[in-house]
């Protein structure tokens, strides 16, 4: 935004937060769901001949529990117990991430694969018959693109399933032409190199040209031919296996057949050096530190050293399309680590207010619990949401506030100075934009006072306790100065008012 009274600042960035606006993957609100614990199907009772043991198909009501090792199929017994959730009860079930404010549903691996989590492909253009067909996927794509959201897809590139034709033929016969798309060892456990020693889980031969080709380089490669389809990126499953160069090569194909489609890998390394091989990184230490902040393990000064250094080292736009999130279907559930609502409350208002899209597992929403694999992919509850809860009703406000205030999509990121409390400035060149952003994460009430470093922002300027979590009237702004009282825990998602004042505003020669 450019008007007469634009300052040097202004002149400099001009055009940029325009910019990341018409880019959807910077600061997308992207809702996870494992499509067989999502929503029950429409007859369980039709699709009971998909299950054969030795799989099992589970009760809604029922949890997932531990399973025993089975040698002879080399899987644990809760990698093949079932729910039955499929494409079509998830297509019912759209009205609800959309009233999360979501623009992106992602989904855990749909493609065709033996067990519950389909991180064991059989065939990567096939769909499991358990969830549905292609026709389906592409339907749900059309459906989403209709209803202004987009679609990601779990791309699990650097392995497969130990079942799947091309490994069973290439272990056969020496001769296979799929004899080099793995790397075969006899000195190995189950004669292959497997992901992390998982014998059910055989890695892919990267380095032989031809299976990049098949996977992602290829004009019907498998990466192409689904954003062809319908969607609209890629979440990368341990894309830190895949490396820096073939990343780099997967990304810049999906980005030819679809510009401006998303890449996001799955990397718990310090994500700097990993752009622009991916376009964003799911944020694993990010995870951990929110939670330790939240749960008064960090302090506040070293959390905000730490993000300082983040954004420096990564640059602003590469963590806007990064993905922030505080469990997930490989972690314990936030409601199982952080037992105390208001620390859950602390860490759920940073993860929508920092520089990135907030990535939110299904049925957090509604603090469904959860601890080690595989107790945190339980069954949606869907009684919770009929219900009403304090924790949905929180985050349909943090995500109605990101549609309604731009800086928290696509501003800056600026520290306000104080010493107990956390807190931040998201901003654009715009100041009536701004948004404050404090919370205490201490287990004392803190009253303190924070330098606010924005140059734009006038004394006097009143505040508004945009979740009214604040007690009593939000307070002003006096010579750069934000004084706020708040209890152990609490938090302030503060906005400016710029707008006259009994027909006076000193807002009049500054955007």
């Amino acid at each position: 935004m450019t008007t007469v009274y634009a300052n040097a600042a202004d002149h400099a960035v001009a055009g940029t937060y325009e910019t990341r606006e018409a880019d959807w993957r910077m600061g997308a609100v992207v809702y996870q769901v494992l499509v067989d614990r999502f929503a029950p199907p429409a007859d369980l009772a039709a699709k009971r001949h998909l299950y054969p043991a030795p799989k099992r198909l589970r009760g809604w009501d029922e949890l997932p529990r531990q399973g025993e090792y089975l040698a002879a199929h080399k899987l644990w017994g809760h990698e093949i117990d079932f729910w039955g959730g499929d494409l079509q009860s998830l297509a019912t079930r759209l009205d609800h991430v959309r009233s999360l404010h979501a623009d992106v549903l992602y989904l855990n691996p749909i493609c065709d694969a033996y067990t519950n989590h389909k991180y064991d492909a059989l065939d990567y253009r096939g769909v499991s018959p358990e969830y549905g067909t292609r026709a389906d996927v592409i339907a749900l794509a059309d459906t989403l693109h209709a209803q202004g959201m987009k679609l990601v897809l779990d791309g699990v590139f650097n392995h497969m399933g130990r079942n799947s034709p091309a490994f069973r033929a290439a272990e056969a016969d020496p001769a296979s032409p799929y004899r080099d798309w793995f790397c075969f060892d006899p000195a190995l456990p189950g004669g292959a190199r497997a992901w992390w020693r998982a014998e059910n889980l055989p890695e892919l031969n990267l380095e032989n040209p031809a299976v990049r080709a098949d996977l992602w380089g290829d004009a019907d490669s498998v990466v192409r031919g689904w954003l062809r389809d319908g969607a609209d990126g890629w979440r990368l499953d341990v894309a830190f296996d895949i490396g820096f160069v073939y990343l780099d090569e997967l990304t810049r194909s999906a980005h030819a057949q679809k510009p401006g489609s998303l890449v996001v890998g799955e990397i718990p390394n310090w994500p700097a050096q990993w752009y622009p091989s991916v376009d964003g990184v799911m944020h694993f230490g990010l995870r951990q530190l929110l939670i330790r902040l939240a749960g008064g393990q960090l302090d506040a000064t070293t959390f905000g050293c730490i993000l300082e250094r983040m954004l420096a080292d990564c640059g602003i736009e590469n963590l806007l399309r990064s993905w922030i999130y505080l469990d997930n279907h490989d972690t314990i559930r936030l409601a199982t680590a952080l037992p105390d609502p208001a620390a859950r409350r602390l860490a759920t208002v940073l993860q929508f207010t920092l520089p990135g899209s907030p990535n939110l597992y299904y049925g957090s929403e509604v603090d469904l619990e959860g601890g080690d694999d595989p107790e945190m992919r339980a069954p949606m509850p869907w009684d919770r949401v009929a219900a009403g809860q304090p924790t949905l009703d929180l985050i349909r406000r943090l995500g109605a506030l990101r549609r309604s205030h731009r800086a928290l999509r696509i501003g800056d990121w600026r520290p306000l100075i104080g010493q107990r409390l956390f807190a931040f400035e998201r901003h654009t060149d715009r100041a009536g934009d701004s948004v404050l952003v404090v919370v205490n994460p201490t287990g004392d009430v803190v009253d303190e006072a924070l330098v606010v470093t924005d140059s734009k922002l006038m004394d006097a300027t009143p505040l508004v306790d945009l979740l009214g979590t604040l007690d009593g009237a939000p307070p002003s702004l006096r010579a750069a100065l934000l004084h706020l009282r708040l209890p152990p825990k609490g938090v302030a998602v503060l906005g400016v008012d710029t707008a006259p004042q009994g027909g006076y505003t000193n807002y009049k020669r500054v955007q």
